[in-house]
């Protein structure tokens, strides 16, 4: 259960600021449809975080325990400081945006997800935690936990909340795990 309310708490934290959150607002303002919004980015999220944490959990098989830990404790570390640089959305491409607002959002949200902070986090926390389940249905709810709201609420914009001081509480929220997982 720690990695399930780990893994979701860290990534909807992560997840307020980040280009897909800004994207699901595009998408939530393009498109009238919000069930098929919503479902676009649960399947793409699902696929996603699926395949970063089996990822996470081979590559970190094949290393040493120890080294493993520190790796794991350095990627927590660099996160904490990869928060720190907001996100801008990239150009607007509405080619995918023809295919309606289901194919539209997976499409765009397994893009923009790729290398993502968040799928990064779904990496190491899936080699943290070798709960490979638990992480992935908490990264995929964190990312709805952050994103639903958005969609459904289109018009409140993200300037709104102190984006500075939510960057700054999920920095040291990766640092805690960072520290926690070189010490426990």
């Amino acid at each position: 259960m720690e990695a399930l309310f780990t893994s979701t708490f860290t990534v909807a934290i992560a997840e307020i600021g980040d280009k897909t959150q800004l994207l699901a607002l595009l998408l939530a303002a393009r498109f009238r449809n919000k069930s098929a919004i919503i479902l676009g980015i649960f399947l793409s999220t699902l696929i996603n975080h699926f395949a970063a944490a089996w990822l996470g959990q081979f590559a970190f098989g094949w290393l040493d325990p120890q080294w493993a830990r520190y790796l794991i404790a350095a990627s927590f570390f660099a996160i904490a400081i990869w928060v720190l640089v907001p996100d801008k959305m990239d150009d607007d491409d509405n080619r995918f945006y023809k295919l309606g607002a289901f194919a539209a959002t997976f499409m765009l949200f397994f893009i923009a997800e790729m290398g993502d902070k968040t799928q990064i986090a779904t990496v190491v926390l899936a080699a943290k935690y070798d709960a490979l389940s638990m992480v992935v249905l908490g990264t995929t709810l964190g990312m709805l936990i952050a994103n639903v709201p958005v969609v459904l609420l289109g018009h409140f914009s993200a300037d709104k909340l102190p984006m500075k001081l939510i960057h700054r509480l999920c920095a040291v929220l990766f640092a805690l795990l960072g520290i926690a997982t070189l010490f426990y």
